[in-house]
């Protein structure tokens, strides 16, 4: 890093940023978060900061953030394949298809060998039809779906077609799995593994995700919160 990196002028004429977002933060806080600390540190009234890609809060991993006159191309960046790793539940299903909310429902799973799990990765590999969690921050009549499932209100939530590049599980500690998935920009990792578990006649929710890649940037050179602000501090 040159020591003019974190200057005014590179955040308002724009730079991106990687983070590594921790758990139980949410997209939105880590956004508003770098803006108020450029802010403080370069004495700005505003400055524009935005994100390419959404991390749910119990999800950790690379988050790109652009600032200034790069948040315009912020789309170029979102458009890009993701790749994660994590793992989840067989047997037990949540309303959120993750842990932010308690199970709901036990199904059985003694019926799920090697050779169904195999062929469940084939039928979630290439181009899929998906449908979004209920519990998630896209936007129908001018409200999040969260919104709509807080308050129990039913919703249609329309399909979309998404890529599934890559799939592999781990099932040495079966019922849980290990994965790792590679995949176009929309994916819903939570309603992948919701759909996998229905696949199997049984159920499945997420139970950690790691984002490790998005395009050709990675998680390994991305940097905490904490770090970016002791560097900012730092610089004159």
């Amino acid at each position: 890093m040159d020591k003019n990196y974190y200057s005014k002028d590179k955040f308002v004429n724009g730079c991106l940023l990687l983070i590594d977002k921790p758990l139980n933060w949410t997209s939105f806080q880590i956004v508003n978060k770098i803006k108020w600390l450029i802010k403080k540190k370069f004495d700005l009234q505003k400055i524009k900061v935005g994100h390419a890609g959404t991390l749910d809060p119990l999800a950790r991993g690379l988050m790109i953030i652009a600032s200034g006159k790069k948040t315009k191309q912020i789309i170029n960046y979102q458009n890009l394949d993701k790749k994660y790793v994590g793992t989840f539940m067989l047997g037990s299903t949540t309303k959120s298809y993750d842990l932010e909310t308690p199970i709901n429902k036990i199904y059985n799973v003694d019926h799920i060998s090697s050779k169904e799990l195999n062929e469940v990765k084939k039928k979630f590999s290439g181009i899929i039809k998906q449908t979004p969690p209920v519990f998630s921050a896209i936007k129908k009549d001018g409200k999040r779906l969260y919104e709509y499932a807080r308050k129990n209100e039913k919703v249609l939530i329309p399909e979309r077609e998404i890529e599934i590049r890559k799939l592999e599980f781990d099932s040495e500690n079966f019922p849980e799995i290990k994965f790792n998935v590679e995949c176009s920009k929309g994916t819903y990792i939570r309603s992948l593994i919701h759909d996998i578990g229905k696949s199997l006649n049984s159920g499945a929710h997420l139970k950690s995700l790691c984002r490790e890649k998005i395009g050709d940037y990675s998680l390994k050179d991305a940097m905490s919160i904490h770090n970016f602000e002791k560097i900012l501090k730092r610089k004159h």
